[in-house]
């Protein structure tokens, strides 16, 4: 029953990304663990988070469904979510209620593409939902076949196929033929920092919504601020 009420639970609701850069000084356990309590006291339906430590005191805190996921990167430099199995098992160990898995074509590190790492997880861990983090819609309707409990569009214009997508804000198009394509949730995440894009989204199909930067990230926000600050068309000055 459990299994099943972490994907409800999270139905038409927002999944706030509690998530810090290694040199924010928000970037420790007990600080992550706030923003998640936070987040819920807000209304949030539940919580994204990286890190074995960062899941155990969220799930401490907030009594949300929780996805977790363990970050490293790829040869060239491109976000990897989750790259082995041993980060698997942590994340499960630490009390994750969804594990949010890199389910793209690339090869990781250890030898495996997305598609192959999600089987042989799927296969080892029967009981456990799993995420799969894509690109792209081929990626969506192949991890959808494999055994994915949920896809989200979380890694679209994050890695090299789709770097040019990371200038054109949300990859709407990519939830919309998601959403009519699967029958598993599909969740939007990535670049969504307005209130209004969240709730296109929802029009668009989307099972949830996941938000990070624009809530949990003050460094981040505050430089938005700044650069619509500086970069503002300058009235001209009136002359003396």
């Amino acid at each position: 029953m459990e299994y099943l009420n972490s994907v409800a639970n999270v139905k038409n609701g927002l999944i706030v990304s509690c998530q810090f850069e290694a040199s924010d000084p928000f970037n420790q356990p007990e600080h992550v663990a706030l923003f998640a309590l936070s987040a819920q006291m807000g209304g949030a339906a539940g919580i994204r988070t990286e890190g074995k430590n960062n899941i155990k005191a969220v799930k401490s805190k907030v009594s949300l469904p929780v996805i977790g996921l363990i970050q490293s990167a790829y040869p060239d430099g491109s976000v990897l979510i989750t790259g082995d199995f041993k980060e698997v098992d942590d994340i499960i160990e630490a009390g994750a209620d969804i594990v949010a898995l890199d389910v793209t074509e690339r090869v990781r590190p250890n030898g495996l593409t997305g598609f192959e790492f999600l089987r042989r997880v799927r296969v080892n861990h029967p009981g456990t939902l799993l995420l799969a983090d894509v690109s792209a819609f081929e990626e969506g309707v192949q991890a959808a076949e494999l055994g994915a409990d949920i896809v989200s569009t979380t890694l679209s214009g994050y890695t090299p196929a789709t770097a040019q997508k990371g200038r054109e804000g949300v990859d709407f198009d990519l939830l919309e033929r998601l959403s009519e394509s699967l029958v598993i949730p599909v969740i939007a995440e990535g670049r969504i920092l307005l209130p209004a894009e969240a709730a296109h989204a929802f029009d668009l199909g989307a099972y949830a919504v996941v938000v990070g930067a624009a809530i949990t990230r003050p460094t981040v926000i505050t430089q938005m601020f700044i650069h619509e600050i500086q970069t503002r068309p300058k009235r001209n000055e009136k002359e003396n």
